[in-house]
């Protein structure tokens, strides 16, 4: 795997401009600029991790599931208040309701069920946030232990995440994605943690 070697020169100018005036600091910038020429660079890309790695994949699938599940739920909600709605509407008209009484008790009914569909959609929207946050982190933790677990020998100083623009220049010879994603799906093929509730989805839909 091919390397580069991160200069720190600059360190070093720092270094010096701090001692005293007349003060001979050759050795120790010397010394600094010899551990830093031991100290590698690498990239990965991250949009790409997201897109391969296998657990990001399932991952989507889960929450549009979850997703799926909640719409449907709330539409079925919806569709059997409509339906209400319009029964007492159309007793209303009709002059079924022949106390006042009863007229209120079907408003309130409505009403209550509305606000029940509220909370419900707002219960809802709060579960696949936190769900989707939890899986979030899930992923990440999961990147960065691999990550660790890769550098495990100190080959590298830095491993650095690059994201649209924010490294404005990077030679592909080396970028280490390939072997990242490489072994995250490896990894993950051992012990398929999002698969297991990809099952457990597809269980709940028969």
């Amino acid at each position: 795997m091919k390397k580069i070697l991160l200069s720190v020169a600059c360190a070093a100018m720092v270094f010096a401009s701090c001692t005293k005036k007349g003060e001979q600091t050759n050795t120790s910038a010397e010394a600094l600029q010899q551990k830093a020429a031991g100290q590698l660079v690498a990239y990965v890309e991250w949009d790409s991790v997201v897109s391969q790695y296998q657990f990001c994949k399932d991952y989507n699938e889960v929450m549009a599931q979850e997703y799926e599940n909640a719409q449907r739920t709330l539409a079925s909600k919806q569709h059997d208040l409509q339906q209400e709605m319009a029964t007492v509407q159309r007793k209303y008209e009709t002059g079924a309701y022949t106390t006042r009484d009863q007229l209120e008790r079907a408003q309130a009914s409505i009403q209550q069920k509305q606000q029940d569909l509220q909370e419900l959609d707002a219960r809802l929207s709060g579960q696949l946030a936190q769900n989707q946050e939890e899986l979030t982190k899930e992923i990440n933790d999961s990147i960065r232990a691999f990550i660790t677990t890769f550098n495990k020998d100190g080959r590298y100083a830095y491993i650095l995440s690059k994201s649209g623009n924010n490294i404005l220049f990077a030679d592909s010879a080396y970028d280490v994605t390939k072997a990242i994603v490489d072994g995250l799906n490896a990894r993950y093929k051992a012990k398929p943690e999002m698969k297991d509730k990809l099952k457990t989805k597809e269980e709940e839909k028969k």
